[in-house]
C-alpha cells in the first residue's frame, strides 16, 4: 500500500528534468500521518456511507495529508461534490447525471465551435467585439511565435486558429450571433492568454499573465498536449455556463490539480465547479473593481485589529488597500508553495472550513437562505464540522452574512510571520512585494494552517469587544 516509508510526497508529481529550481516539498508519506487509501476505505459503512468526522480528524491531525492515490476522491467530498450521508449507490448516480450533463454543455460548446473536443485549443482571438471574424494572418502568427519557438510545431498550431477563422466565418454566415455567442468567443483565446493587474510577471520582462499553456509548466503531466486541452475544455466549458464570471486569470491554476487528480474529465470539471462556488466572488469584475477587494478589505480590517503597527506602517506606505497579497488570495497560494505543498494547504483548508450542509446547500439553492440566517437543522452532531467552521458558530459569527475565510486568515499569517521584517526594511511597496516574493517555496503549510486557527480565534475575540 505504501510505495516506501518515507516517500517524498511530491514523488507523485513527476518534475520536468531541466527544471531544477522547483520548489521540493516538505511532506513525506508515512504510514501513521498521512490519510491513506486503507484509512479511507475504513471510513466507509457497507452501504457507502462515509464518517465524515473521522475523516476530518485524520486529515488535520496527520502530517502529510491526504495520499495522492485517493486526494482526487477525497477532495469530491471536502468540495461538497457527494454528501458523506450519501451510499455508492447514490452517488454513482450523481456521477453518471453530472458526466451527461457536462457531455450536454460540452457539445453544445462544440456545435458552435468546434475546436472544443478537439484535442486543441486555440492561441488567437477568431472575433471582435462587434461578432465579425478575424482575418488578418498578423495576429494568427504573432500569436503564435512563443509557441513555435517552444514546441517546433507553429505550422500545426497556426493551422488551427487559420481554420478557428473559417469556423467564424461559418458561423456568422447565418447572420449576427448572440451576444451570449460572442461574449464566450472572445474569452476563449483567453483561457490562453488572459491578463490580469497585479498577478504575476513573467521572467521580469514587464508582461503580465498567466495561461493554459504556461500553468503547471514545469510538470511532466502538461508536456503531453491532451492534458493541456483538457484542461483548456473545461475552462471553456465552464466559461459557457458561468456567463457571469467567465473565464479569468487564475481559474486555470486553481482547475489544473483536479485534471491530475481525477482521471474522468467531467469529474474534474464538477469538483472545479465546486471550488469555484466559493471563489467565484473573487473572480466577478466591473469596470471599477475586483470582486477580490473585498476579502482585501477585510484582510485589511484582521490585520488592523491583531497587529496594527504593522497595518500603520502599510498604510502609511501606501498599501492600505492591500493589492500586494492579491494573488495570493485569487489562486489560493500556489505561488507560494511548491505544487504539492499548495495541495496540502488547499486540503487542509477544506477541511477545516467544511459545512456538512454543502452539498445540500449546492443542490438545493433554497436552502442558502437558512444557511444565511444560521440553520443548522440538517446537521446532528457538531463534530460533522470543521474546527474552523466550529469556532464561527462558537462566537456566533455565522450569523454574519458572509463568515470570513479561512484563507484571509492564512494571508494575514503570513503577514504577522513576516511582521518584523516588513516594519525593519520595507521602505516601500516595491519592498514589500520584494519580501513576499523572497518567501516563495520556503513557507511551512501546516504551520501556516496553525497560525490562521490561532489568528482566527484572536480576532473573534477581538472583534466581539465593544
Amino acid at each position: 500500500m505504501w510505495r516506501n516509508p518515507g516517500l517524498p510526497a511530491d514523488s507523485y508529481y513527476q518534475v520536468r528534468p531541466e527544471c531544477t529550481d522547483v520548489p521540493k516539498t516538505r511532506f513525506k508519506i508515512k504510514a501513521g500521518k498521512t490519510l491513506s487509501p486503507r484509512k479511507w476505505q475504513a471510513a466507509f459503512t457497507p452501504e457507502g456511507y462515509l464518517d465524515i468526522s473521522k475523516t476530518l480528524s485524520r486529515i488535520y491531525r496527520g502530517a502529510s495529508g491526504i495520499h495522492p492515490s485517493i486526494r482526487g476522491e477525497v477532495w469530491e467530498f471536502l468540495l461538497g461534490c457527494y454528501d458523506p450521508k450519501s451510499t455508492f449507490d447514490e452517488r454513482d448516480e450523481i456521477r453518471q447525471h453530472r458526466r451527461l450533463q457536462y457531455v450536454r454543455w460540452k457539445e453544445e460548446c462544440r456545435q458552435i465551435f468546434p475546436v472544443v473536443g478537439s484535442g486543441r485549443f486555440i492561441t488567437a482571438p477568431v472575433i471582435t467585439e462587434d461578432g465579425q471574424p478575424i482575418q488578418e494572418p498578423l495576429v494568427i502568427l504573432e500569436t503564435n511565435q512563443d509557441r513555435s519557438a517552444e514546441t517546433g510545431n507553429g505550422t500545426n498550431q497556426s493551422r488551427i486558429n487559420g481554420s478557428c477563422s473559417e469556423m467564424v466565418r461559418k458561423l456568422t454566415s447565418h447572420g449576427p450571433l448572440d451576444q451570449k455567442v460572442i461574449q464566450w468567443l472572445l474569452t476563449l483565446h483567453q483561457i490562453d492568454g488572459v491578463e490580469l493587474q497585479f498577478y504575476e510577471k513573467e521572467d521580469g520582462d514587464g508582461e503580465l499573465g498567466l495561461d493554459v499553456h504556461r500553468t503547471d509548466r514545469t510538470l511532466v503531466f502538461y508536456e503531453k498536449q491532451e492534458n493541456l486541452s483538457k484542461l483548456w475544455d473545461i475552462l471553456a466549458v465552464y466559461a459557457w455556463i458561468d456567463t457571469d464570471v467567465g473565464y479569468c486569470q487564475g481559474m486555470s491554476d486553481l482547475c489544473s490539480p483536479m485534471i491530475m487528480l481525477l482521471e474522468d474529465e467531467a469529474d474534474a470539471f464538477w469538483c472545479f465547479e465546486r471550488l469555484m462556488r466559493r471563489l467565484r466572488g473573487n473572480f466577478r469584475c466591473t469596470e471599477s473593481s475586483v470582486g477580490v477587494e473585498t476579502q482585501l478589505s477585510n484582510l485589511a480590517e484582521i490585520t488592523q485589529v491583531i497587529d496594527p503597527k504593522l497595518h500603520q506602517h502599510l498604510d502609511a506606505l501606501g498599501g492600505g488597500d492591500y493589492l500586494f497579497a492579491f494573488r495570493m488570495l485569487m489562486v489560493l497560494f500556489r505561488r507560494e508553495f511548491s505544487f504539492c505543498d499548495s495541495l496540502y494547504l488547499w486540503e487542509m483548508m477544506w477541511a477545516l472550513e467544511y459545512d456538512p450542509d454543502l452539498f445540500s446547500i449546492y443542490e438545493e439553492p433554497e436552502l442558502n437562505g437558512e444557511k444565511a440566517g444560521g440553520s443548522k437543522g440538517r446537521t446532528k452532531s457538531i463534530r460533522h464540522y470543521g474546527k474552523f467552521e466550529r469556532e464561527n458558530m462558537k462566537n456566533g459569527a455565522v450569523n454574519s452574512e458572509s463568515p470570513l475565510p479561512i484563507s484571509i486568515f492564512l494571508v494575514a499569517s503570513v503577514l504577522k510571520d513576516k511582521s518584523s521584517m516588513l516594519l525593519q526594511e520595507a521602505r516601500g511597496l516595491d519592498d514589500v512585494v520584494k519580501i513576499l516574493n523572497d518567501m516563495t517555496g520556503n513557507l511551512d503549510a501546516k504551520k501556516a494552517c496553525s497560525s490562521a486557527m490561532k489568528l482566527h480565534k484572536k480576532y473573534l475575540k477581538k472583534a466581539k469587544k465593544p
